[in-house]
């Protein structure tokens, strides 16, 4: 499965440049957060690939103007031909808005997902906006991961982690990729396709 990660910044190649065979063989794109919902909008129009998505710090404007044909997967794990994907938008909370949140509030938000964990069996990727706390995110608060995500990856050992929040235009070195014990991590900024293969494409 040919998987288009998308975050943060809106792709030139993808949108001013476009060509319809850009998004040819993609068979799923996600966005980790803090894109126009037009440019979602967009990129659903010229694609038969679900196009699903987290909300992002900066992403109040989707109340008023939703990604149309896009499917968000905030606080709900999505099933896309087999592979679970489970979606946490938002960041840590540094000031009021609606995808912010302490470190506790999101532990509540992955305790409210356990009944789905448990029947799903887990899940096979983790789409966030915010990194996990000390892996490819930034010592400020605004930029701060969260712990919860590191016992989640500890816990259920995903393929794939893939967030966005910290831009790799910072000048702070951020990591495309990274690996946490079994988990490949893609920081999404901007754009990024990878291969998804299932452990037993027979099943």
């Amino acid at each position: 499965m040919k998987i288009l990660a998308i975050a943060d910044e809106e792709s030139k190649y993808l949108w001013d440049y476009f060509e319809k065979s850009k998004l040819e063989g993609i068979d799923l794109i996600i966005s980790c957060g803090d894109l126009d919902p037009r440019y979602l909008s967009f990129l659903a129009t010229f694609t038969s690939a679900p196009v699903l998505y987290v909300h992002g710090n900066h992403d109040d404007k989707y109340e008023k103007i939703p990604p149309d044909g896009c499917i968000c997967i905030d606080d709900k794990i999505y099933v896309h031909e087999g592979v679970r994907i489970l979606g946490l938008g938002g960041s840590m909370r540094y000031k009021p808005g609606n995808y912010q949140f302490t470190e506790g509030e999101m532990r509540r938000r992955i305790w409210k997902l356990w009944p789905k964990l448990i029947f799903r069996g887990g899940f096979d990727i983790l789409v966030t906006h915010a990194p996990a706390y000390s892996l490819n995110d930034g010592r400020d608060l605004p930029h701060q991961g969260f712990k919860a995500f590191i016992k989640l990856l500890e816990k259920y050992h995903p393929k794939y982690f893939l967030h966005g929040h910290v831009h790799m235009s910072y000048g702070r070195k951020h990591k495309r990729y990274d690996k946490y014990q079994d988990t490949n991590i893609i920081n999404a900024f901007e754009r990024c396709v990878f291969e998804f293969e299932a452990d037993d494409p027979e099943e």
